[in-house]
């Protein structure tokens, strides 16, 4: 099964389009104020703007109030939400658009359990938990504790470069991967390069 490239935190017009041109399915935009990779609503509508036809949209956001999300939703032509926080199932879906709910792997957390109460997600996010952090922390976690048999797709974040997600990929199956930090020049920079050989690395792993 091919797997999915969702490049994060792209925070400007030309680092959308060199992410596209690599070959990325979905391109993220975060609106957690505390984030560097964080874009204004004005940036994001101008990435939206530029992206073809099949590249999904992203809105990732982080206990952020209802509000918010709902006027980033009416302003942004946005395709999917990502919930990286402390956000009831309630809340998830209430705003009638498809989301994926990131799970932060900690000791004893049981994927199974958030397909189960977060059963009409479109997919769960794990991503290495840091105290104190709820995502971009560069570092990888344990690939052995994601089950084979969760009932949603699992996407796989955290720590994830052009060297180990191939690697990460063998170990795991996701039906997708979700880079950041792997892929950039600087904090809210992407390198087209790193972008390329990231993309090139997941297609080979499928052959």
């Amino acid at each position: 099964m091919r797997t999915r490239v969702k490049i994060c935190g792209i925070t400007g017009v030309q680092d959308a389009l060199a992410a596209v041109a690599a070959g990325a399915d979905a391109i993220g935009l975060v609106f957690e104020e505390a984030s560097p990779r964080c874009v204004t609503v004005d940036r994001a509508r101008a990435i939206v703007t530029v992206l073809p036809p099949y590249v999904t949209a992203v809105a990732l956001f982080v206990n952020a109030e209802p509000g918010r999300i709902a006027d980033v939703l009416n302003r942004v032509g946005v395709n999917l939400l990502q919930f990286h926080g402390d956000e009831t199932p309630d809340l998830c879906r209430r705003f009638g658009r498809p989301y994926v709910k990131a799970v932060r792997m900690r000791a004893g957390v049981d994927p199974h359990a958030y397909a189960s109460d977060f059963a009409d997600a479109a997919g769960l996010l794990l991503d290495t938990y840091a105290h104190g952090s709820v995502g971009g922390t560069g570092e990888t976690f344990e690939w052995a504790r994601v089950p084979r048999d969760v009932a949603k797709p699992i996407i796989l974040a955290g720590g994830l470069t052009p060297d180990n997600v191939k690697a990460a990929i063998d170990a795991v199956g996701p039906y997708a991967v979700d880079v950041s930090s792997g892929v950039e020049r600087s904090k809210g920079v992407k390198d087209a390069a790193k972008m390329a050989a990231f993309i090139s690395a997941v297609r080979s792993s499928y052959g």
